[in-house]
């Protein structure tokens, strides 16, 4: 397997994280945000949208968006619980990640860490990051209790929203506030094969 990606990208690292945790073995091919590199047509051949991350499983056969990725990646393995009922809510908590925490923590990371909160972009960073504190309220209150976010065991669920999550001290997101999520962060941080998103 290849994997196209950002290596700075939540994202990207969501993907990295499975695979390593779901024992697969795979090639980083590292592109570059600002070098042209994913409007290349080597890798537009790859992901026709020119969006990473990009699993390329074998040649010919790739698929794109993360959610889509963790959900091959973690078939068949003990990432992905096997009832349906379980299957919807992983479906749930991810929707719910891209719905609410890439909008708020994952943008305010993005304008502060990446651009370094331009003048132009103060206000966009500004309600990004107090939207965040909805996204994490949420999170605190179904974590009440729980370990993990589905069913009592790590899944993609919990890979996907850690991704975010855990970096939401880059956009000077205060986590203090949600001690259950810090709870929950280290229990994913603690988890067999476990990697950093700058390792």
């Amino acid at each position: 397997m290849k994997l196209y990606e950002f290596p700075t990208s939540g994202n990207c690292y969501k993907v990295r994280l499975a695979l390593a945790q779901s024992g697969h073995a795979f090639e980083r091919r590292e592109m570059g945000r600002n070098d042209g590199s994913v409007k290349s047509p080597d890798f537009l051949r790859v992901s026709p949208s020119g969006r990473v991350p990009a699993l390329e499983i074998k040649p010919g056969q790739v698929l794109v968006e993360s959610s889509a990725i963790l959900f091959y990646l973690g078939k068949g393995t003990a990432l992905l619980p096997e009832d349906a009922f379980h299957q919807a809510e992983v479906v749930r908590w991810m929707s719910f990640e891209q719905d609410s925490v890439l909008p708020t923590i994952a943008i305010a990371r993005f304008i502060k860490k990446m651009l370094g909160v331009p003048k132009d972009r103060e206000g966009e960073y500004a309600a990004a990051r107090a939207a965040a504190s909805g996204s994490l309220k949420i999170m605190e209150e179904h974590l009440e209790g729980r370990s993990f976010f589905v069913g009592e065991r790590y899944s993609i669920a919990d890979v996907s929203l850690y991704a975010y999550t855990h970096l939401a001290p880059e956009a000077a997101i205060d986590l203090s506030p949600y001690p259950n999520v810090l709870a929950w962060l280290a229990r994913v941080k603690a988890q067999p094969k476990h990697i950093e998103i700058y390792g």
